[in-house]
Order: structure tokens, then C-alpha cells, then sequence
């Protein structure tokens, strides 16, 4: 993983030094919360229904041991003894005290972290794949582009304020996991005939109140030219973006109103000015950033381990989820494990305490090379693990609850923190997600239906990506009361999806039956090895929506 150098730490420590007077002059008075509102949302610091929030940066989803035992510390010194992890592969803390923010961005600074550009009308942390780098699919590392990105973004004066909140991702996998077409800019890296590195420029997606995937702009880019393009597509939206009106303020709602075309002529035109100055890439440049990714010391292993057959062969348990929890490693005898944090009713989505993150910085240097990466599924990764290690490093997970096999599966929502600590959120997203998981908590049903996503969204803002689950639930507000809205046939990667609407929306209480009636339209109706979102754009909406409308149990809960 990347190292910090000198530069990063002396503008990561001048940055906490400012902040700390800015949060004095904001505690004594001297300037107003809306003076102080631009300061703290660049910071990363957001005032919730509760207390303060607190989101730190954790660059293309990427840990070392020491770094997650910190935001352990923080957890548990500063908050209430857990972290959430996000769909943007960050940490949030909930309950954070305002006068002890300058010492937790310390704390973060002392270990190389950060919560720089984490809010704010700026480009927030750069993503990519909780894989990348050892994905058996993977063309190329997308990491050192990622981080030459955060680099070049970080402070970078002419995008500290934007018209809205800028994303990036970047995936170089054959299966697209960076949920790259949702974003702002989405960049995929791959090799072309005479091997170069080349990039396929993606611009205009985005979720919110008017979803929209992003479409093409710019074909076989030279990896050398990646970030004089993005600042030319950046310049484009600065220059043009709605500022007046924050709903249309995103770079989608510009490239759709002038048109796709339109505006890549338009970037084109801008970038032709810039493409061979400064900011123009070198090989040696890039050598410099990649040697942070080099390859660990794997070593050779045998790829068909014999004590690893043997205990899958021995425990059905263990063979289950190793089957649904592991993932196929470029290096033969190793594999890649996710650790789910969605154990069921008994723990919200993507909450980790400070106890699991020691166990699992413990677990990934004792079994790993000291790495840990965040999943915008908002499940965390060991990346390089033996398999002949597996059944031990299950049991210990088992200890923690944190070997629930249900990746990929229903009962691993993904939800925001909504209406519990969001100020913006119009209902309450955990109760939902805690009700579905108990009405589904039975793993081979759910290994059955095999992969199916559901996310939650409290608010139209999105958080939890409800767009792209093939189930997904959005929170709303009814004179005052919560209802939640469910859209079907969503879906991320390359083959990315809007779900759309199937009706009338549902009391919270009624979620759960709603979500059992799709399902049972979905077992009646599919073909081999189909999968739900398969089975959805296969017949369309119409039966799910009347299986689920034509009960009067069900219609008589479902808003006018």
C-alpha cells in the first residue's frame, strides 16, 4: 500500500493545525456556524440530528493493521466503541464531541490518515475495488492511478469548490466491483493491442433524486494523459455547472441537458489546451507511486492444499462459507476473504466495533501482510490469505461474529445510518434492514435464492445506493409519517441498472412481507441458475407488482 512521504505529512499536519483554530474561533464565538459550515464540511466534520459526525478517509478502500487499530482508539476513546463503513469505502464516526476533533484528526495525521475533502463541493476519496491487486480477473493494478488521483485532488485549489460533490472510481477488472458507472467519472483501465495502459473515460452517472449511470466520453485514453483529462472534464463542470440550484447542481444533470456529445466536445476543446503541460504523467512518476503496491512476499504454496481439502471435505459449515465468502486470488494457494459485517438483527450494517477492528488488524498480520481493505458493500477484505490457514482464521472470525456466509446474499444489506443520526433523512433505514434480516435469517433459504442485493436508502440522497439493489428501499416522508418505497431490478457492474418503482409505498412494518412476496414470484418464475435480477428485466414488473398489491392485507397498510 501506499506509503506517505514527507509532503503528505507536512500538508496533512498543516491542515489539522488550521482546523484546530478554526474549531476554537468557532467555540468562542468568533465565527458563526455558517462561517464555520464550508470549514468543518472539508474537514469532514457534518452536525447530525444527535451530535457531530465525524467521516474519515480511507483512500481507495485501503488499511494497514496499525490504521484500523487507530480508528479502533477513536472509536472507543471518541465515539460509543463502533465505526460505520460506508458505501464510499470511508469510516464515520457518529458521536463525536466538536472540541475533540483537532485531537482525533491528530490521532488520524500521527498514522497517516485523514478526513481531508471527505464533504464539501469538492473530489471526494478516490475509489476502487476492495480486490484490486489481486483479483484473479484484474488486466491491471488500478491502485497507483488511484492514489497519483488522490494526490493531484487533495487541496487542489481550482476544485475545492465545485457546484456539488465530485466522485471518482476506477476498476480494471473484468467484473465490474467499483460500481464505476454510478459515479461522476468512471474510469476503466485496461491494456490495449501493443500492451499500453489505456483508459475508457465514463462521465455523468450519479444516484440522488435523479439517478443516472454515467455514459462515455473519451475511448483508449493514454494512462499518461489521465489527469489532464479529468481536469479538463472538471474545468468543463465548473464553468458550467447549475450553481444556483444545489438538485441540479451535479455534473449529470449537465451532461444530460447539453447532451452527451455536446459536452465531450466541450471537454475536448478544454483539454487540447492542457493536455501536454504540467500535470501530464511520466513513467517515472508513476514507478514512483506503484512501488507503494509492489507485490508482498507470497512465496510459493502449494494451490491444492491438502489440509484444505480435508476440512472442507470434514465441515459443511466451514465449505460454506468458504464457498460464499472467499474470492479467486491471482496467486495459486492464496485467496481473498471477506468478512461480513452484516451478522443479522444484531448488529447494523457496516457498523464494526473497536474490538473487531483489533481482532481483524490482529488476524490480518498474523495471516496476512498487515493489509485490510473496506468493500463499498460496506464489508471489509483480507486480502492475501493461504487457504491452508482458512479453517483457523474461520474459527477465530466465528469467536468475533464476523464469518456470517451471507456476502452477496439477501440478508447482506446495505443501508445508511438514516433517520437514527442523519439530519437529512426522512425515515429510519435500520429497523428495516434489522426486520428484513430477522424474516430472512435462514442461510439456506438464502443460499438458495443465491445473489441478490437489497439496499436501503433513508432519503433521496442515496447513501445507500438503493438504485443499483436488485431489491432496493427508499425511505419517505408522508405528512409526517415513514413509508418506504421499493424499486426492483437495479443492479451494479458493467451491466449496471436503475431499479425502477413498483408502486404505492409501505409502512416499515409491512417492508418485510412486501420483500417475501417478490420473493416468492421470483422462486415461481425462474430458470436454472437464474438470478433475481435476471428473473426481473426476463418478465418485467408486472407479476412482483401483483403479487405484492393484491393482497388487502397489504393494500390496506400502502399509502394513498
Amino acid at each position: 500500500m501506499y506509503n506517505y512521504d514527507s509532503y503528505d505529512r507536512a500538508l496533512v499536519q498543516a491542515r489539522v493545525e488550521q482546523f484546530r483554530d478554526q474549531v476554537s474561533r468557532r467555540l468562542n464565538g468568533e465565527l458563526s456556524e455558517d462561517e464555520f459550515l464550508p470549514l468543518r464540511l472539508q474537514n469532514g466534520v457534518y452536525l447530525q440530528r444527535h451530535a457531530y459526525m465525524l467521516r474519515v478517509a480511507i483512500p481507495y478502500g485501503t488499511l494497514s493493521s496499525g490504521q484500523l487499530r487507530t480508528l479502533a482508539t477513536i472509536a472507543d476513546r471518541y465515539d460509543r466503541g463502533y465505526g460505520h463503513f460506508t458505501t464510499r469505502q470511508n469510516i464515520q464516526f457518529n458521536w463525536i464531541e466538536l472540541e475533540q476533533v483537532p485531537d482525533i484528526l491528530q490521532k488520524l495525521a500521527d498514522n497517516d490518515m485523514h478526513a481531508i475533502q471527505t464533504s464539501g463541493n469538492c473530489v471526494r476519496n478516490i475509489t476502487t475495488e476492495a480486490f484490486a491487486g489481486v483479483a484473479a480477473d484484474e488486466k491491471i493494478d488500478p491502485r497507483p492511478l488511484a492514489e497519483i488521483m488522490r494526490q493531484w485532488s487533495t487541496v487542489n485549489p481550482e476544485f475545492l469548490f465545485l457546484p456539488r460533490k465530485f466522485k471518482i472510481a476506477i476498476s480494471s477488472s473484468d467484473a465490474d466491483r467499483a460500481a464505476v458507472r454510478l459515479h461522476d467519472i468512471g474510469l476503466y483501465l485496461y491494456r490495449g493491442e501493443a500492451g499500453e495502459m489505456l483508459l475508457k473515460v465514463m462521465v455523468g452517472g450519479g444516484l440522488g433524486r435523479t439517478p443516472m449511470l454515467n455514459e462515455p466520453v473519451r475511448e483508449a485514453l493514454p494512462w499518461q494523459h489521465l489527469l489532464t483529462y479529468v481536469e479538463a472534464v472538471l474545468r468543463v463542470y465548473n464553468r458550467y455547472g447549475r450553481r444556483e440550484n444545489k438538485y441540479k447542481a451535479r455534473i449529470k444533470i449537465l451532461v444530460k441537458s447539453l447532451g452527451v456529445e455536446t459536452f465531450a466536445n466541450e471537454v475536448e476543446r478544454e483539454w487540447v489546451q492542457i493536455r501536454d503541460g504540467a500535470a501530464e504523467l511520466t513513467a517515472e512518476e508513476y514507478e514512483r507511486v506503484a512501488l507503494g503496491f509492489a507485490p508482498p512476499p507470497y512465496g510459493r504454496i502449494d494451490a491444492l492444499d491438502p489440509e484444505y481439502g480435508a476440512w472442507l471435505a470434514r465441515d459443511a459449515s466451514f465449505a460454506a462459507w468458504a464457498q460464499n465468502n472467499t474470492r479467486p486470488h491471482k496467486v495459486p494457494g492464496y485467496t481473498s476473504v471477506v468478512l461480513s459485517t452484516k451478522p443479522g438483527a444484531s448488529a447494523p450494517p457496516g457498523d464494526v466495533t473497536g474490538e473487531q477492528m483489533r481482532i481483524v488488524a490482529d488476524l490480518a498480520e498474523k495471516y496476512g501482510f498487515g493489509e485490510v481493505r473496506v468493500a463499498h458493500e460496506q464489508n471489509l477484505v483480507l486480502p492475501d490469505i493461504r487457504k491452508r490457514d482458512l479453517y483457523v482464521l474461520w474459527k477465530a472470525l466465528q469467536a468475533h461474529n464476523l464469518a456470517t456466509p451471507n456476502v452477496g446474499l439477501l440478508s447482506d444489506v446495505i443501508a445508511c445510518p438514516g433517520g437514527d443520526y442523519c439530519s437529512l433523512a426522512n425515515a429510519r433505514s435500520l429497523p428495516v434492514a434489522r426486520a428484513i434480516q430477522q424474516r430472512f435469517d435462514d442461510l439456506d433459504f438464502l443460499h438458495d435464492l443465491g445473489g441478490l442485493s437489497l439496499n436501503i436508502s433513508g432519503c433521496v440522497n442515496a447513501c445507500g445506493h438503493h438504485h443499483i439493489g436488485n431489491i432496493g428501499i427508499l425511505g419517505v416522508d408522508k405528512h409526517g409519517e415513514e413509508f418506504f418505497q421499493i424499486t426492483i431490478g437495479g443492479a451494479q457492474g458493467k451491466a449496471s441498472s436503475i431499479g425502477k418503482v413498483i408502486g404505492r409505498a409501505f409502512r416499515a412494518e409491512k417492508v418485510p412481507e412486501a420483500i417475501d412476496q417478490l420473493l416468492s414470484v421470483y422462486l415461481r418464475y425462474r430458470e436454472v441458475e437464474e438470478r433475481f435480477v435476471d428473473t426481473v428485466w426476463r418478465i418485467g414488473l408486472k407479476p412482483f407488482k401483483e403479487a405484492v398489491y393484491q393482497q388487502d392485507t397489504v393494500k390496506a397498510e400502502v399509502s394513498t
